[in-house]
């Protein structure tokens, strides 16, 4: 039992990445801007201009006279989009892809090492589909449960996007492909999101949603990033010359280019001189006949430069840095390896981070792991037991190879011995309200069943058509926290039918379970688990895996209780929202203000025990700190824990947070064995930043050491004085 809790095996990424041929072929970036300049100066300002705006779709221009080829992109962050060639009809040809977890599910796994199996598994899958760009990750900070794209993002906190992101960008450019870390900056919510002009206080910018955008670029070393739609202090994201000339290219280092969203440039001045490489999606203004020369970015920007209004060195500039990307994914050379697609290790990894990021939020009674061998007949009930989620959703929707819906996987485990009886409760349509009919065949199935597995949740859309997207989807917020399709009466009568029922929640983030969730005795958030989902949340449902995921995000029990409505700044009808609640996003409000969530942050349960134990806290230089303790699995199972690093300023200068995740480590182990976990804290673990000085400072104080389970389940406190 459990054989699959153990870490995951690497080898055949080392084939697939063969670091060796990067690290003897790619050259030096010194070596690549000569190339780049001497391509420069051999163009024309016609040509120039041609390749700082799209030449199609998902394309943008080349200059053939010269060799140079067109930028081919894709969406999206857990798979490779439907193939539409050079418009926007899609084409009837072979393009399955894997089909991996969702972002957030990936974060869930609290394992930076699978955001690098999940990122060369897409990077891969990209290649063998002729991109040279992949777009994604999408890291925005989850600030409201209702954001429609929560799914695609990863966490509300800024240090576990900062590490998972990472991974993920390392592994899709070891395909020799371009990751485009999306969306910068403050695309918060779906709501507005074309019109939508944010503002927060400078500390919430730096400390909650920057890091995640400076990690991908100082460490994960990303070639492209995505501007967002929305304005930030007054001015268009995609052309901010704060956010992109100040912060991203001159603070942090951005070396590679800036795409604008699809349609997200409006101005061609502010384009060229804040910061906009390369822009995209105009042509959707333009349809049928899109004319990709009469873009912002297009032959009004010749009239300009020859007419001395704008510099010619400004367009040189950006075509560098899109010749910089073009040779660090091997456009002009053959070093890049083929790619793979829907092979036996892509489908594995999707697997892997689906097992892996499940969650487990409630367990009484010990109701989990069903005992197989004790069971004769299984209710299934809920609509999304049998509904495939892969094509829906967005710019992020996915031809998938294969679905394993949760119906299929549950039945491909139990096997024929065990009887299983399918009763969907409810439809997913428009305007759908309970129907007492398909009530009652549920609650019959559930009371005559020796125990009852509940599906339900969110979706992405009625259909996959984007004029059906709706609840977890791309142009959407969700109205509320409420289950859609009346699940919640549905849930209450099978509930009373038959108490031996788990409940399994598919989407983005939570929903309000106050109606229930005292009767509940069992509850899996199963998120958008990827093609391989049904069987991962079969196998965890009945022992063959115990879970190990941890919320990346704070589940509330009701809407009212999240920071954005106690200060009453989501979402705002006037064209303006300022972040009001500044730095207490997520558990930094729910623990500062004492609000009791429904689960908190960093929350998961597992089929065995973890012990914390012997803590030590040594300095290892002026301002960091070494931290060991050991971590015991007590019970009769292997599993894996995430085991949490709080840090907590006694008597801050300047008002902090309760406390801040500031390190992990996910830990798989045996009955019984235990192991030292060693976790470093360097300075940055103890620092802010100072609005009135414009930096990041360290106080002379004493700190907490708080190392747990969860945001709320801290095992070991200790001190640590900087005075």
């Amino acid at each position: 039992m459990f054989l699959k809790n153990r870490p995951f095996s690497f080898a055949w990424i080392c084939l697939l990445c063969s670091p060796v041929w990067l690290r003897a072929q790619t050259l030096s970036d010194a070596a690549i801007y000569r190339k780049a300049d001497s391509l420069i100066r051999l163009m024309t300002l016609e040509e120039k201009v041609n390749m700082i705006h799209a030449s199609s779709s998902f394309t943008s221009g080349g200059v053939q006279r010269l060799g140079i080829p067109e930028l081919v992109m894709s969406d999206g962050p857990h798979g490779v989009r439907m193939e539409h060639g050079r418009g926007w009809t899609e084409l009837n040809v072979d393009d399955s892809v894997t089909y991996l977890p969702v972002g957030v599910c990936l974060a869930a796994t609290w394992n930076p090492q699978l955001g690098y199996a999940f990122g060369t598994v897409l990077g891969s899958e990209a290649n063998a589909r002729g991109k040279d760009v992949i777009l994604g990750p999408g890291i925005c900070v989850i600030r409201t449960p209702l954001n429609g794209r929560n799914f695609e993002y990863m966490s509300e906190d800024p240090y576990l996007i900062s590490q998972m992101v990472v991974g993920y960008i390392r592994g899709v450019q070891s395909q020799g492909i371009a990751a485009c870390v999306k969306h910068y900056l403050a695309n918060n919510q779906e709501t507005n999101r074309f019109t939508i002009n944010v503002d927060m206080p400078e500390r919430a910018l730096h400390e909650i949603y920057l890091p995640g955008f400076k990690a991908a670029v100082q460490q994960g070393h990303v070639l492209t990033l995505m501007g967002a739609y929305n304005r930030f202090r007054g001015q268009y994201c995609t052309e901010n010359a704060y956010l992109i000339n100040n912060i991203l290219k001159s603070q942090f280092g951005f070396q590679g280019l800036v795409m604008s969203d699809w349609g997200a440039v409006h101005n061609t001045m502010e384009a060229l001189m804040n910061g906009t490489d390369l822009e995209m999606g105009t042509d959707l203004s333009m349809l049928p006949h899109p004319d990709y020369h009469k873009f912002f970015m297009g032959d009004t920007v010749i009239s300009l430069v020859k007419r001395g209004i704008v510099p010619e060195s400004v367009v040189d500039e950006k075509v560098r840095r899109i010749l910089y990307v073009m040779f660090k994914v091997h456009k002009f050379d053959s070093l890049r390896p083929e790619g793979e697609r829907n092979t036996p290790e892509h489908q594995a990894v999707a697997l892997k981070v689906a097992e892996e990021g499940i969650v487990l939020l409630k367990n009484e009674d010990h109701l989990l792991p069903f005992d197989q061998k004790k069971v004769k007949t299984i209710a299934v009930i809920g609509a999304s037991a049998d509904w495939k989620n892969a094509g829906a959703g967005g710019s992020s929707q996915v031809p998938a190879l294969f679905e394993i819906t949760p119906l299929q996987g549950i039945r491909d485990l139990v096997g024929p011995r065990v009887r299983v009886v399918y009763a969907p409760g409810y439809r997913i349509a428009r305007d759908f309200h309970a129907d007492p009919t398909m009530i009652q065949q549920a609650v019959e199935a559930a009371r005559k069943a020796d125990m009852v597995i509940y599906v339900g949740g969110w979706i992405h859309g009625y259909s996959n058509a984007w004029d059906d997207n709706a609840y977890d989807a791309e142009g959407v917020d969700k109205p509320n926290m409420d289950l859609p399709f009346d699940q919640d009466t549905l849930i209450q009568a099978v509930l009373q039918a038959n108490p031996h029922t788990a409940i399994v929640l598919m989407g983005g983030g939570p929903v309000d379970m106050t109606r229930w969730i005292g009767q509940a005795k069992a509850i899996l958030q199963a998120w958008y688990p990827g093609m391989e989902g049904g069987k991962a949340i079969a196998e965890i449902l009945f022992g063959r895996v115990n879970p190990s995921g941890k919320l990346p995000m704070t589940f509330p029990k009701k809407l009212s209780d999240n920071p954005t409505a106690r200060f009453d700044s989501y979402p705002r009808k006037n064209g303006f929202e300022y972040y009001s609640e500044g730095l207490f996003v997520g558990y930094r409000y729910y623990d500062t203000y004492q609000v009791q969530p429904q689960f908190c942050f960093g929350h998961g349960l597992s089929y065995t025990r973890f012990a914390y134990d012997h803590l030590q806290i040594e300095k290892s230089g002026p301002d960091s700190v070494t931290v060991r303790f050991t971590l015991q699995n007590t019970g009769k199972m292997a599993g894996a824990e995430v085991a949490q690093v709080y840090v907590h300023e006694q008597h801050p200068r300047m008002v902090r947070p309760e406390k801040e995740l500031k390190g992990f480590q996910k830990i798989f182990l045996q009955p019984g064995e235990t192991r030292t976990v060693t976790i470093g804290l360097p300075r940055s673990a103890f620092s802010y930043f100072d609005d009135h000085q414009m930096k990041w400072v360290m106080d002379p104080a004493r700190f907490d050491i708080l190392v747990g389970s969860s945001s709320a389940d801290i095992r070991l406190k200790g001190q640590v004085d900087f005075e």
